[in-house]
């Protein structure tokens, strides 16, 4: 991991964790505040609005948040890829592990006795809005929901693949509202070749509606994107030789493949998927316009967001700008596998008490 200031010389091959150095390292862990055993506030809840959308005017919308922490807390703001929700970590009330459970909950990076952690589920993530989704259009949602909770400013925003994408609208459409800003592998444009590959899982859908089966072009779609998401040395690493089954060749990793596909079907529908995927693709926001902290997280092996595209923006950004590069063989999935650097980073940036050692579930971890 190196961390410069912006405009600072940044060499990304030097000093940086290789991925056996950065799952071995304990994952930072806050010393217990309080109580032993006290219960993590939580709460969810629905919020009618009404939005102005970039490509699609004034649209009624139903938005669906999760809270955890108390009320008085200072409140951070937590987004994941397209398939994220908002159920980042579990609590008492919602007891089943949340996406980011490595990073969010009692002990761990971002401790809901320290922060309060909002999330929302993406606009048109229930498959409900079938119209053309801006990140800008995301970003405005969560101002939304913010002012409906009575949150007038946030003590930062940590987002993760599409949810840096927001997290930069975020910072450029409401930076009043916002102290500093942490965003892991997004940036401020989609790269060409990254939406190309979107646009032939977006044609994969598109395909299986032709054939009455959409939900079969929707799991090819997913298994196409989880080979943009990891890398080469990965499976050359987990998976073994192809094989002959029933007189046909099948190749080890299919099962895999075939596994997350069903996984995200499961909890997916077609519109949602096309919708916020076509999303991904329209992120442009000047990074000029930009002049608070921002935490920038690149990795080396990401191919969906290349490392020249990450020092781009550290060069365009107006206030003051760290670099974070990291080594993972999981390409851009790094967020959701390299706990320990992860970690490592967020508690760097958002202290709140002493730090201990541990070890915990994952919990339900999603590609992006």
């Amino acid at each position: 991991m190196s961390l410069a200031p912006r405009n600072a010389p940044i060499d990304p091959f030097s000093s940086l964790p290789s991925s056996s150095s950065s799952s071995s390292r304990p994952i930072p862990h806050r010393t217990p505040v309080g109580p032993p055993h006290r219960a993590i506030a939580a709460c969810r809840g629905e919020i009618a609005a009404g939005l102005v959308l970039r490509h699609a005017g004034h649209r009624d919308v139903v938005l669906r948040y999760e809270a955890l922490g108390d009320p008085g807390l200072p409140v951070l703001f937590v987004a994941g890829g397209i398939s994220a929700d908002r159920h980042v970590g579990s609590s008492d009330p919602f007891a089943s592990p949340g996406w980011w459970e490595s990073q969010v909950g009692a002990g761990r990076a971002l401790d809901p006795r320290s922060y309060r952690i909002v999330a929302i589920d993406w606009l048109g993530a229930d498959g409900s809005l079938d119209v053309a989704i801006d990140p800008a259009d995301q970003a405005d949602a969560i101002a939304a929901v913010l002012d409906a909770l009575g949150i007038e400013r946030l003590a930062g925003f940590v987002g993760s693949s599409y949810g840096a994408m927001v997290g930069l609208q975020f910072a450029a459409r409401h930076g009043a509202r916002l102290d500093e800003l942490v965003a892991i592998s997004g940036v401020h444009r989609a790269h060409p070749f990254a939406s190309a590959w979107r646009a032939l899982q977006r044609r994969a859908v598109a395909l299986g509606a032709l054939q009455c089966d959409e939900t079969h072009g929707l799991a090819l779609a997913r298994q196409l994107a989880i080979l943009s998401y990891r890398t080469p040395e990965e499976f050359a690493a987990r998976f073994d030789t192809s094989r002959v089954v029933d007189g046909r060749v099948r190749v080890d990793a299919e099962d895999y493949l075939d596994h997350c596909g069903a996984k995200f079907v499961a909890a997916t529908t077609p519109t949602a998927f096309l919708r916020l995927s076509e999303s991904i693709d329209l992120q442009a926001v000047d990074p000029e316009s930009i002049r608070l902290p921002v935490t920038v997280v690149a990795v080396v092996d990401d191919r969906v967001v290349p490392l020249a595209d990450a020092h781009a923006l550290v060069e365009r950004l107006r206030g003051e700008t760290r670099l974070c590069v990291l080594r993972s063989p999981y390409g851009h999935d790094a967020f959701l596998k390299e706990h320990a650097a992860i970690a490592a980073i967020l508690v760097e940036r958002f202290p709140g008490a002493s730090y201990g050692n541990g070890s915990f579930d994952h919990g339900r971890e999603n590609a992006a």
